[in-house]
């Protein structure tokens, strides 16, 4: 991995993100990420509408470019306390949006990252989303993206080196829900995303289907204020679905799955849920 002030520079962003489209848009490569940031900034500078997205919204991209529109889009404007509950804003093209830069900012995860934007005011907390150090109702909302199916996983092959991480307790992302309904205030938000499609357990990550969904649900103890299904096509790129539609959905692991035909970068569909407690 490139140190942080490479990374951060500039002039290597705007090079490296063309120089994905020029190598084929082959994954995984050093110019994927920087492409990434780039296309997410053009889409977060516009409304965000998923009725109508553009055709190709997001090809060759994984799902954090509907995750993040659609979060931003629904996170209120005005300040509050935001706890991202697995590090997922935790880049500096995010922290500068201004739906962020106005919220108080605790960044939870399993383990230290190479980035740290401790000197804009965010704080870092280390340890376990199923038992959290914080108080009843510390925050106004929670953004859990893309974190809830790695919980109860093998967490030791992305995120840390502590082997009491690799574990295979699939159901216990329920008690980080509990956690996460104790911690937010009563009428905040939970916004929550999940890899959806067709039901998977594998060493490290889940992909939830209807059922999963709706323990979830359960789980929260709420209906979805907003709940919608975002599925990747080949041509299309990143469209608006439903349950039924994105059901079918697969996930695909670089590292281990044989390709397929117009197959996405990592999962095929994405659930999108705003719970209110």
């Amino acid at each position: 991995m490139l140190p942080p002030l490479v990374r951060r520079n500039p002039l290597w962003q705007r090079f490296a993100a063309l120089m994905f489209p020029l190598s084929g848009h082959r994954y995984p490569s050093p110019w994927y990420t920087p492409y990434k940031f780039r296309e997410l900034a053009r889409i977060l500078a516009k409304p965000f509408d998923p009725n109508n997205l553009p055709a190709g919204h997001g090809r060759w991209l994984d799902e954090r470019i509907v995750e993040y529109p659609w979060l931003f889009s629904r996170l209120p404007q005005e300040p509050g306390r935001l706890l991202d509950a697995g590090s997922v804003l935790n880049f500096a093209p995010l922290l500068r949006h201004p739906v962020i830069k106005e919220k108080e900012l605790t960044i939870m995860t399993l383990a230290p990252e190479a980035d740290c934007f401790s000197e804009r005011g965010i704080s870092y907390v280390f340890g376990d989303l199923r038992d959290m150090p914080f108080r009843d109702d510390s925050f106004d909302h929670i953004a859990c993206i893309s974190t809830l199916e790695h919980i109860g996983l093998d967490n030791t092959l992305l995120y840390t080196q502590d082997a009491a991480k690799k574990e295979n307790s699939p159901d216990s992302h329920l008690l980080a829900l509990a956690e996460m309904r104790r911690v937010v205030r009563p009428g905040g938000s939970l916004f929550l995303t999940v890899p959806f499609g067709r039901r998977d357990v594998r060493s490290w990550i889940q992909i939830f289907d209807a059922f999963a969904v709706e323990r979830i649900l359960e789980r929260f103890s709420a209906r979805p204020v907003c709940e919608l299904y975002f599925r990747y096509h080949a041509e299309k790129g990143w469209q608006l679905s439903s349950r039924e539609a994105a059901g079918d959905a697969r996930y695909f692991d670089f590292r281990t799955d044989t390709p397929w035909p117009g197959h996405p970068i990592a999962a095929e569909a994405v659930a999108c849920l705003q719970l209110q407690k």
